[in-house]
């Protein structure tokens, strides 16, 4: 009796569990991610749909960035710690929004201060608009000086389930925690 009663708290609490909602705003109903085909910074071939199984968050940034990509990156980065012995759970790829400057070498020297899993994608400006069009991503060139230039662009985080969909959408910002609590939930699911 005793037993019975431990499994079915244990079951009712895994079932409180799935059903939390995330932090995040969610895509409702979800759909199928845009596939991302594009070379990653260390030369390898880069495919979204090879991702399955994990829990992918895509942040859209550039490498001259002075504030909020650095931020969202630390923050990805923390949580990542955070999910201790869970970490490989979650995947991040940072997508260039600036791919004059952002060569390969420079993507991959910038991600691996944060974290050296964290996968990197730049290519020509045609290649990153369609990828950026796909998602939703707004990106433009701020002159702030005769030969230099900072970007405009969008900053969120999307989160892709473990089957490839489009979950849910994160502000900047947001406490590594809440990253990890969407985490989680996505991949109780």
């Amino acid at each position: 009796m005793k037993r019975r009663l431990v499994l079915s708290l244990m079951l009712v609490a895994a079932m409180a569990q799935a059903a939390e909602p995330l932090k995040s705003g969610t895509f409702t109903p979800p759909r199928t991610a845009p596939e991302i085909a594009q070379k990653a910074a260390d030369g390898s071939d880069f495919r979204l749909s090879k991702l399955r199984g994990k829990i992918v968050v895509l942040e859209f940034g550039f490498t001259h960035c002075q504030a909020i990509c650095p931020a969202s990156l630390a923050l990805l980065t923390q949580a990542r710690q955070k999910l201790g012995v869970h970490a490989d759970r979650l995947q991040v790829v940072f997508v260039s929004v600036d791919p004059e400057r952002d060569t390969p070498a420079r993507l991959k020297t910038y991600l691996a201060q944060f974290d050296k899993s964290f996968i990197g994608l730049t290519g020509t400006a045609d290649q990153m608009a369609a990828i950026r069009k796909d998602y939703g991503i707004n990106a433009t060139k701020v002159p702030t000086g005769p030969d230099s230039y900072q970007m405009g662009h969008s900053s969120y985080l999307y989160f892709v389930d473990k089957k490839g969909m489009l979950r849910a959408l994160m502000p900047f910002g947001r406490p590594a925690d809440e990253i990890v609590h969407d985490v989680n939930v996505l991949a109780a699911e």
